[in-house]
């Protein structure tokens, strides 16, 4: 760890939600005479009045505490903290149920609608914001991603030091995951078969969508069927490669979109709070080798398709 980062400035503020609070250095720019001055122009969201209040309720300290005020001189590479506001957000109504935990890690089977981490419109009601809250690890970190949709295994770390070993597993891609899906039933894939894609990103007014170009392939897939249920069957996917919403878009690409999926092959309109109808694809089980105790591990969902959802 380098010694600017262990020497990072520290948030005089408790995490509120299990969210830090907002960490703002001080550019090198004669710009502003004031910290206020800057504030005003950074913290755009926020109206001059609205940076005042903020000011006057103490809201804004640097890291020992001291507070910030409306005169408070501006000096280029200091750091303040700002408490940040939260928008109302709906409330994902499912729980996390923790699937391992030791002194570096933490194993959780994440539900339906939640996201891992916060970002956008989606903060408080986050996978690492409610577990830091709900089981006091100020620290939590994920070690990877799941979208916000899929439910499944999500492992993640308990203290700085661990992040990058575990990260570095999945980066690496020395991280065997499995997945399932309920989908539109195929003829062929009674074997596992390779898939293999060209996956371009494609932002739109509302979401951002993968869609297949024709290029060198960028994306590579293990799907096996597992089992006929009616019209529809249940999928093996082996990702190979770790591309955006790969498994979504190559199963849509073949004329298999997954169940719920809002997204693919074209997107829908579903209101925010609407979890009724989850998207049908499950992180089943992650296996890699601790990178600290050099043992090979498996971690297991608890959960089966389909998944099901919550009527509002």
């Amino acid at each position: 760890m380098s010694r600017s980062r262990r020497h990072r400035p520290r948030s005089p503020f408790p995490q509120e939600h299990g969210i830090d609070a907002m960490r703002i250095s001080l550019p090198h720019n004669d710009s502003w005479t004031t910290v206020r001055d800057h504030l005003v122009e950074r913290l755009s969201a926020l109206t001059p009045d609205e940076v005042d209040a903020k000011l006057e309720a103490g809201d804004v300290a640097e890291p020992d505490g001291t507070q910030v005020d409306r005169s408070t001189p501006y000096v280029a590479g200091r750091v303040v903290f700002v408490r940040r506001e939260f928008a109302p957000e709906p409330v994902v109504p499912f729980g996390i149920p923790v699937i391992h935990e030791d002194e570096r890690i933490l194993v959780v089977d994440k539900p339906p609608f939640l996201a891992t981490m916060p970002r956008g419109s989606h903060i408080v009601q986050t996978a690492v914001a409610r577990l830091r809250d709900e089981l006091d690890l100020p620290l939590l970190s994920p070690a990877h991603r799941l979208d916000r949709l899929t439910s499944g295994v999500l492992v993640l770390t308990k203290d700085p030091r661990w992040r990058g070993p575990y990260q570095e597993l999945f980066t690496t891609r020395r991280v065997v995951k499995t997945y399932l899906a309920l989908a539109p039933a195929l003829e062929d894939f009674e074997q596992t078969t390779d898939v293999y894609l060209h996956l371009t990103k494609v932002h739109g007014e509302h979401a951002t969508r993968v869609e297949v170009a024709h290029p060198e392939p960028n994306s590579h897939t293990r799907i096996r069927r597992v089992e006929h249920r009616g019209d529809d069957a249940l999928y093996e996917l082996r990702p190979v490669t770790g591309r955006t919403h790969q498994l979504r878009a190559t199963m849509s690409h073949l004329g298999a979109p997954i169940i719920g999926d809002p997204l693919y092959p074209r997107q829908l309109q579903v209101e925010r709070n609407d979890f009724s109808t989850p998207l049908q694809l499950l992180a089943a089980s992650i296996e890699f080798v601790d990178p600290v105790t050099k043992e090979p591990v498996s971690h297991r969902s608890g959960r089966r398709l389909p998944v099901c959802g919550v009527s509002s």
